[in-house]
């Protein structure tokens, strides 16, 4: 094979600037990350192996697509579009405030708990902030809690789904490094509950030592029959959580058999509360057909990208490059840490997951770490991600929904502090790792 232009006279580290600076030129231009990681991958293909290089793309590319674990993505796509389209958050909402109700700050713990099940339910981040941003921002403003510290509770809140299983974070981990999601799964589960312990308690810190922040709680008397029927509504949620991870947990179906488990147990659901029908299920396949296309793309130029730089030697030259900062493993890791929270600013946490781990994860395993702990760090660190100014996703969620006198500029100040929370549990994960590997 002959390439069409010789840049491998420029040797790995020249090709390695100029590859990333051809990324960053692209992206500024407005172009998609999914295209620009595809067409600087065929340049570079073509640049050091010519046009025979490119069934190298293609067989990367068959080989991401082609892995059976992959098929769980778009149903767990699926049950999200389901939920957002369902009232069962509604109901759940209602629900809670069976205990929300009696602690000053008691709708915005409500939120969190709320947050809990739905991140449960589905692993999807976008639509669960939308819902709670339609649900419980109004019912907090209306109430007189603080708006930062209502805004924050949703995007913060909302965005538990990178962590606590069925985390399609997680999943496409797992995917990328080669490593048991039933592994991952079992090792999320503790920190995200420990994360959403966190937003909890700075909740209550807040509403009861600092004035102004929540209005004292409202005692309205409940007749037993509304409690009831309030409660009918954490019932079929639970059902889904527990049909979904329980099967995961007890050894009875994969990841993937457990996904089709639960868009049943969802279908099901709407099929009770007499929602499901024919525009329903329209709604929720398109809405899972656009964001699995969005992942399929960037799965496929990233896979793409990864496999002709790992050809040119480029995966070695970055890993000599980070391992020869220190001999010591925490210092290593907190670099990478740096590096994907450095990245998690700009980029889609898809193409940081896809076009770093494979670098990365051979690193953790050199220095003998455990690459599902570090799975656990990597989705805390997207976590971050979702929240961090000045393209975090969750902002612009939550945007699309509140009052139009809430700016992007205000959003963004108020996840300030859930940020900090979120930096307390990764270094919480960092040293003490039996947190996830117990």
């Amino acid at each position: 094979m002959q390439a069409l232009f010789d840049i491998t006279a420029l040797g790995i580290g020249p090709a390695t600037a100029i590859m990333f600076g051809l990324m960053v030129v692209l992206l500024l231009s407005g172009m998609p990350l999914a295209f620009v990681t595809l067409l600087v991958a065929l340049v570079f293909a073509l640049g050091f192996y010519g046009p025979m290089s490119v069934t190298i793309i293609t067989s990367r590319i068959y080989t991401f697509v082609n892995s059976f674990i992959f098929v769980s993505v778009p149903m767990f796509v699926l049950m999200a579009a389901m939920l957002d389209r369902s009232g069962v958050a509604r109901d759940l909402f209602d629900a809670l405030k069976l205990i929300g109700g009696r602690i000053r700050g008691g709708v915005a713990v409500q939120t969190i708990f709320v947050s809990v099940i739905l991140a449960a339910m589905s692993g999807i981040i976008g639509g669960e902030i939308v819902l709670l941003g339609l649900i419980a921002l109004p019912q907090m403003l209306r109430q007189g809690y603080d708006r930062s510290l209502a805004i924050g509770v949703v995007c913060a809140g909302g965005s538990l789904g990178a962590m606590i299983p069925p985390s399609i974070v997680l999943i496409m981990y797992g995917l990328t490094a080669n490593v048991s999601i039933g592994d991952l799964f079992t090792a999320a589960f503790v920190p995200g509950l420990v994360l959403a312990s966190l937003y909890v308690t700075y909740v209550l810190v807040s509403s009861y030592f600092r004035p102004g922040m929540a209005p004292p709680p409202v005692h309205e008397h409940i007749p037993t029959s509304e409690k009831l029927r309030l409660l009918k509504g954490l019932f079929l949620p639970l059902l889904v959580v527990t049909f979904v991870l329980g099967s995961i947990y007890a050894g009875i179906a994969s990841v993937t058999e457990a996904s089709a488990v639960g868009v049943a147990g969802v279908a099901l659901s709407a099929l009770i509360r007499g929602e499901f029908n024919w525009q329903f299920l329209k709604g929720s396949a398109m809405q899972t057909l656009a964001t699995c296309g969005m992942i399929v793309w960037i799965g496929i130029g990233a896979t793409a990208l990864v496999g002709v730089y790992n050809l040119m030697g480029g995966i070695h030259f970055v890993g000599g490059l980070i391992t020869g900062i220190s001999d010591k493993p925490i210092v290593i890791v907190l670099v990478m840490m740096a590096i994907l929270f450095v990245l998690g600013a700009f980029l889609d946490w898809v193409g940081i997951a896809l076009l770093t781990m494979p670098i990365f994860v051979p690193i953790i395993k050199q220095l003998g770490l455990d690459p599902v702990w570090f799975g656990v760090l990597f989705c805390m660190n997207m976590q971050m991600s979702f929240l961090s100014p000045p393209f975090g996703p969750a902002a612009f969620y939550l945007k699309s929904v509140a009052p139009s006198d809430i700016s992007l500029g205000d959003i963004f100040r108020s996840l300030l502090p859930f940020i900090a929370l979120q930096a307390i549990a990764l270094a919480l994960m960092l040293f003490f790792p039996g947190m996830a590997v117990y």
